[in-house]
């Protein structure tokens, strides 16, 4: 397996290069049509090698395989040998499609999805992420990307002050969950989803495993309290600090009938978070962020804790699905 030939990536944007390494590491077969069998085995035999190039770029994208479907998809993301993650506390709705392959965010198209890691707000959270494009979407719907010690180190050096009470006090995320699913907001995914039960007492339960503070409002809302949770982590494989967390996501976007954005999270004693600060890490962010605009067939690997990701509005129709490992 080789590169195509550049005129093959024209929908890609110029590769963004960071300390001598590309961003996202890009991978086609050398032949001009691809299997998903031929796939699967290359995978086997090179798993190590793949491993490798997600371990120095921070994401893999394939493109050119023959992946045709979400059984297709299933069966890579298996291959793979990654123990799956089961959706437990995250904020998006979600749909299973086969196995263990699920919707990505089922928010409205015209709505964005600001960066984040994966389930940061939660103490259990993938390492890695599977996307796949069953559909291209008629317009926009690109998936940016961006490393995460990027950010740390720029925050870092511009707001010291805000850095270090981060990593003293970490993260409270505050959310109101309705008891169903609401697909017209972008953290809709209710109470019974969100715990995979129909049972209030299993769902506190389940919410006092994952580290949550619960309270059940009037009209059978849930609010969840998740914190403190570490906003800076050392990330030891490398020997760098890493900026983990959904702070910007959920500033900026935890809006619904439910919730107010700005007050959905805080340092971990409570206290607000300064506005500017915020909203400079955001410019930061898109500043070094790739944004992928996908074709039908692609599929992106993530080390979830190296990378954010984020989606752009769209114009339908357009089918993404998402495979979380441990």
């Amino acid at each position: 397996m080789g590169r195509l030939a550049p005129s093959a990536f024209k929908a890609l944007p110029p590769p963004r290069v960071f300390d001598g390494v590309q961003f996202p590491r890009i991978l086609a077969p050398s032949a001009a049509s691809c299997d998903v069998g031929s796939f699967r085995g290359w995978i086997r035999q090179h798993k190590d090698w793949i491993e490798e190039q997600l371990f120095v770029s921070g994401a893999v994208l394939f493109r050119g395989f023959g992946v045709d479907s979400a059984a297709d998809f299933d069966a890579v993301v298996r291959e793979f040998g990654y123990e799956e993650l089961p959706y437990v506390g995250g904020a998006a709705p979600r749909t299973n499609v086969v196995g263990r392959v699920f919707t990505s965010n089922e928010s409205p198209p015209d709505q964005k999805i600001p960066f984040h890691h994966e389930m940061a707000q939660v103490p259990e959270y993938p390492s890695k992420l599977f996307f796949y494009c069953e559909v291209e979407a008629k317009e926009g719907g690109e998936t940016p990307i961006v490393l995460s010690h990027l950010i740390y180190d720029k925050m870092a050096s511009k707001f010291p002050e805000f850095v270090k009470d981060l990593e003293d006090k970490g993260l409270l995320y505050i959310r109101v969950l309705g008891e169903g699913d609401d697909p017209s907001s972008p953290i809709g995914r209710g109470w019974q989803s969100t715990f995979l039960t129909k049972d209030k007492s299993e769902a506190q339960a389940k919410a006092a495993k994952l580290g949550m503070q619960v309270e059940w409002l009037d009209d059978g809302c849930l609010k969840t309290i998740s914190g403190p949770i570490p906003a800076i982590k050392n990330e030891k494989s490398h020997g760098r600090k890493i900026w983990f967390n959904s702070m910007v996501a959920a500033y900026t976007g935890w809006e619904d009938a439910r919730n107010v954005a700005e007050r959905a999270v805080v340092f971990g004693d409570g206290s607000p978070l300064p506005r500017a600060a915020v909203l400079e890490c955001l410019d930061i962010i898109h500043e070094l962020s790739v944004a992928i605009p996908w074709c039908r067939g692609d599929v992106l690997l993530i080390d979830n804790l190296a990378v954010l990701h984020a989606r752009r509005p769209f114009t339908p129709p357009r089918r993404v699905l998402a495979s979380l490992c441990k």
